[in-house]
């Protein structure tokens, strides 16, 4: 009888305690997976963990495979900041370092909202925290038509638009079309990302082949018709390719394995297992695509190198790998997260 008022009394204490304040600094509105309407408004919230001393929060939209570029204030700014800040959040707003944020109105498919919080120090200056969701963005208007955003037609290689696309002018190049759509809102959005909704056809795969991730292939000389749908629109592009015939297969990227490190240490980034068929020397390109903004260096070697920044909760960085070999054809990306723990 005892035992059972006992723990009866015991579960009625820990009912009445309080909710536990979250250990990390955290993003709770909108929350990871929410379905949200380009345009719109969303309240921004955060949880401010076990951080204290936090001056400001910044929050930027990015595209899902968005390289990170944050790099001023400005919300007008253009140019190479591919995501001007869309909020600054202080401690006098409501809800504190947050409040209204909107949806970019050219937002469509996956988005990540990345929050940015900066700490003082005192005399020996800031640093910050950050956390990151991923939500899912639709326009709430329909889409009225989709078309490729290039001359039409397009002739590729040594006749035609080779630079546009950053020289296909060899077999094996892979390259991307912008497409972009008319929505009855009047807002034109790039729907170039599968994940947007976008699927691709090739009416010929022996001269442009379709990858995944929305990239084509140069694959031999020759017409194609490649089309491309999007919720039940259409449009198709001739392609005439016309480029050096010496056979030649894309390298093939590899930035190695997921790994976990410690705050303050140097971590490498290895894409010395990538590889190319004919053997050919490779040309290395990193990127950041995840994750608070990093000083990475050395970008274009087979090593990048960054130094791990200080993190309350452990924090994921994903970065980018494309190589490219002599001819000039283009790897398929590969990524690589990096763990960072306090």
């Amino acid at each position: 009888m005892w035992v059972r008022i006992f723990c009866l009394f015991t579960f009625a204490f820990y009912l009445a305690l309080p909710a536990q304040q979250a250990q990390a600094f955290t993003i709770v509105e909108p929350a990871e997976g929410a379905k949200l309407t380009s345009g719109t408004t969303v309240t921004a919230r955060v949880d401010l963990g076990k951080d204290s001393g936090i001056v400001q929060v910044r929050y930027y939209w990015y595209g899902e495979q968005d390289d990170t570029l944050v790099g001023q204030e400005d919300a007008t700014a253009t140019g190479s900041i591919v995501a001007p800040v869309a909020l600054i959040g202080l401690s006098d707003h409501d809800p504190a370092f947050g409040g209204t944020l909107r949806i970019p109105k050219t937002g469509l498919g996956p988005m990540r909202l990345l929050a940015v919080a900066e700490i003082s120090r005192g005399r020996l200056g800031t640093r910050s925290v950050f956390d990151e969701i991923l939500v899912n963005v639709e326009p709430a208007a329909a889409l009225a038509t989709i078309e490729f955003e290039t001359d039409k037609p397009l002739q590729l290689g040594r006749a035609g638009q080779s630079s546009a696309f950053g020289h296909v002018d060899s077999l094996g190049k892979v390259f991307e079309l912008p497409v972009v759509g008319e929505f009855t809102d009047g807002v034109t959005r790039r729907i170039s990302s599968p994940a947007s909704g976008t699927a691709y056809q090739s009416s010929n795969p022996t001269v442009i082949r379709v990858l995944p991730h929305g990239l084509l292939q140069i694959v031999g000389n020759g017409k194609t018709v490649l089309t491309v749908t999007n919720r039940g629109k259409q449009a198709s592009l001739d392609v005439g390719v016309t480029v050096n015939d010496e056979p030649n297969e894309p390298p093939v990227a590899d930035a190695g394995a997921n790994m976990t490190v410690k705050a303050g240490t140097k971590v490498k980034l290895s894409g010395l297992k990538s590889r190319d068929a004919e053997g050919e020397a490779l040309y290395y390109a990193w990127s950041q695509v995840r994750g608070s903004k990093i000083a990475l260096l050395d970008v274009d070697n087979a090593e990048a190198s960054f130094l791990a920044p200080t993190v309350s909760e452990k924090r994921t960085y994903r970065f980018k790998l494309r190589v490219t070999d002599k001819k000039g054809a283009d790897s398929v990306p590969a990524f690589v997260d990096v763990t960072v723990e306090p």
